[in-house]
């Protein structure tokens, strides 16, 4: 076993269902953070752990496709996917560090402190819980859905490389 096949397989089949599951689950549970941090105190270092985890399969799959390219013949379809492979790096980054960031917002104390204008007391108005919250849940629901929507396009082109030409879309299914 390696990081390129599996069993006499390539590697990024499998590798591959762990990504497309793991991003929208992480994305998912980022944004259910956000929203409501009660959720991100009980995970605790579930939420950035999750975060890693899926972070670190990205350039693991990546590698095991790029891999797997060079042994397929030149094809428009796999070039097609494999840059748009190439584009979800990014994505993940920035969903581990959204993670990290609702984690510890999480884990803040709420302050009530508050001084005789009634702005809370030694924070300028941008570290409010209220703003830093709705900031939260903004770049969360970006981010988040920058990233699913991207699994879903390299995912979608990787089938077309993969299924185009292979199979008879008449056959009736074996009966005569």
């Amino acid at each position: 076993m390696s990081l390129t096949h599996i069993d006499g397989l390539p590697a990024h089949i499998l590798f591959v269902h762990f990504v497309v599951v793991l991003v929208p689950l992480t994305a998912l549970a980022a944004v259910v953070c956000a929203v409501q941090p009660r959720y991100a105190r009980r995970l605790g270092l579930v939420l950035p752990l999750l975060g890693l985890v899926t972070l670190g399969l990205v350039p693991v799959t990546t590698h095991a496709g790029e891999w797997l390219e060079s042994r397929v013949g030149d094809d428009p379809l796999v070039r097609k996917h494999t840059e748009l492979g190439d584009g979800l790096l990014p994505w993940a980054i920035g969903l581990f560090l959204m993670t990290l960031a609702v984690w510890w917002l999480g884990r803040r104390p709420v302050r009530s402190a508050t001084a005789a204008d009634g702005s809370p007391a030694g924070r300028g108005w941008w570290s409010s819980p209220t703003v830093l919250r709705t900031t939260a849940v903004v770049v969360a629901v970006v981010v988040s859905a920058g990233a699913v929507v991207d699994v879903y396009r390299i995912g979608e082109s990787g089938a077309k490389a993969a299924w185009h030409g292979t199979y008879d879309k008449s056959a009736s299914g074996g009966r005569r």
